[in-house]
């Protein structure tokens, strides 16, 4: 067995179902290895950050790896934008990345770069395969790490490829999957902050924003009268009428500092402390001060979800929940010419039930997540890390984990354009993702910095630099093979999605603003 098809072989023994690949020259043994060893499932991205976008979505909807196939240390490079937004969303991946054959670097052929030194921004483990009786135990290793919440990368050079790999048994994995229980003595120091009688606040990310944990938080604000909120920007949040109603940490400092300082005790689950995404003049870099009484429940490797059971079990916490869950809500429809909020009430009031919503929507959507509350129950996955391009791949992978849920792209139109050739891999895997592109023809939270700047008006370059004009958004959607349309009212709005939802396929709808 060649040493591409024993990585192959291990991956899939492993639980790895899907590679996302943009392949060169390097990984064409690991191509044919695909054929070769039946159980992996191909999706082609036309560019490297598509496939990790839909690494992402994959994982954060299905809690295991997908396998990135990229090619050298460009090809890793071109990923790592949307690499370090899964990072930021500990989403399990499994990256491979062909190297140039071990006696061939020497020359410094034309795409030789440092791969190792890349990959460690945006990996929690990494290894370079060095002789071909590595290669299993490596992809064992590589896989068992990324089920901790990180990117695992093997770098792997072309003649280990196609040598010959020992077969022998897969060895055990050299890490353990099972997040560690919480001490007794943290629950009881929460348990007593939370019934302390201070106005307290539980912070909540990761898993503890999915349904079991967010039960479990209800029931503990049930019993306590704590607040909660979830982190600024999570992962994934289920949402909807029947879990409780999860407010974020705000996005623009001033209202953040704001919502923090109504409380005095703060206990994380899951998260860290918040801090601003940017560092501005006068205002602090964090959201939470000396005044604050600050406590820990689950860190990085505990199991939160655990946790918030366990805690509320030990306040004594009732599962008799209704006034602390969102009720059912109802829509007016909104009429006229579009503006964000009456898209944000239009998809809210249309979503379908257990709808998967892949939100990158920038400014037009800074009122959906208030609105949408109470809306039928959805799962929603946001932009961890910052790192404009990652809807339309997001999209990609949460539909290839999820077929049976319609996905909805709901996406601003400078970050689409970023990634813009997702379109084709949703034409080509047939994926049932509505993409609903704002199109205001301009980088509008970039204007908002430059008002921040004490910049009312934008001027000449400001304006070169910030503005989209003309771009066409049904022809570049057709021309990958997504059918597109184009409306500029709520009502054409509520016909267009209404169609689009009950088509399968993909579909993009651009909304003129």
């Amino acid at each position: 067995m060649k040493g591409s098809e024993a990585l192959i072989d291990a991956a899939i023994k492993e639980g790895v179902e899907i590679c996302f690949a943009n392949p060169g020259t390097t990984e064409m043994p690991l191509v044919e290895a695909i054929d070769m060893v039946p159980g992996m499932r191909p999706v082609l991205g036309l560019f490297e950050g598509v496939c990790a976008g839909a690494a992402d979505g994959y994982g954060r909807m299905t809690g295991r790896p997908a396998m990135v196939l990229l090619h050298l240390g460009p090809g890793l490079a071109d990923a790592t934008a949307n690499l370090h937004n899964a990072r930021r969303a500990h989403t399990p991946i499994l990256v491979v990345a062909g190297e140039h054959s071990s006696w061939h670097r020497k020359y410094d052929p034309p795409l030789t770069m440092d791969i190792q030194a890349l990959t460690g921004t945006i990996s929690g483990w990494q290894k370079t395969v060095n002789f071909p009786g590595e290669i299993r135990g490596s992809t064992v290793d590589a896989i068992s790490a990324s089920l901790q919440g990180q990117i695992s990368t093997i770098i792997i050079p072309f003649d280990l490829q196609y040598d010959e790999a020992p077969e022998g048994k897969i060895p055990s994995p050299l890490y353990t999957c099972t997040a560690n229980p919480v001490e007794e003595s943290v629950i009881s120091e929460a348990a007593r902050i939370l019934s302390g009688g201070k106005k307290t606040l539980l912070l909540l990310g990761g898993k503890a924003l999915q349904k079991e944990g967010l039960m479990a938080a209800a029931r503990i604000k049930a019993k306590t009268g704590c607040d909660l909120m979830g982190e600024m920007f999570p992962a994934r949040i289920d949402r909807g009428a029947g879990l409780p109603d999860v407010q974020r940490v705000p996005y623009m400092p001033e209202m953040a500092l704001e919502a923090f300082s109504k409380y005095q005790s703060i206990v994380i689950a899951g998260t860290r402390i918040p801090v601003a995404f940017f560092g501005y003049k006068n205002l602090p870099p964090v959201f939470v001060n000396e005044t604050h009484e600050i406590f820990t429940l689950a860190e990085d490797g505990r199991d939160v979800t655990m946790a918030l059971g366990t805690l509320a079990d030990a306040l004594g916490a009732s599962t008799s929940l209704e006034e602390v869950l969102a009720q059912p809500r109802t829509f007016t429809l909104p009429v006229g010419k579009l503006t964000p909020d009456k898209i944000c009430t239009v998809l809210a009031a249309l979503q379908p039930e257990n709808a998967i919503l892949v939100d990158e929507s920038i400014t037009t959507g800074v009122m959906y997540h208030t609105v949408s509350s109470g809306v039928k129950p959805f799962t929603h996955l946001t932009l961890t890390g910052g790192a404009l391009g990652f809807g339309l791949p997001a999209a990609v992978g949460a539909a290839i984990a999820c077929p049976e849920r319609r996905v909805i792209s709901f996406q601003a139109d400078g970050a689409a354009l970023y990634t813009l050739q997702a379109l084709w891999t949703q034409a080509r895997e047939n994926l049932n993702i509505t993409t609903l592109v704002a199109s205001n023809g301009r980088y509008d939270i970039l204007r908002y910095e430059l008002m921040r700047l004490g910049i009312p008006a934008a001027g000449p370059a400001a304006s070169r630099f910030t503005e989209l004009p003309d771009i066409d958004w049904v022809r570049l959607s057709e021309g990958f093979g997504v059918p597109a349309v184009s409306v500029s009212t709520a009502e054409a709005l509520i016909k267009e999605f209404e169609w689009a939802l009950k088509e399968r396929g993909p579909r993009l709808i651009e909304m003129k603003l």
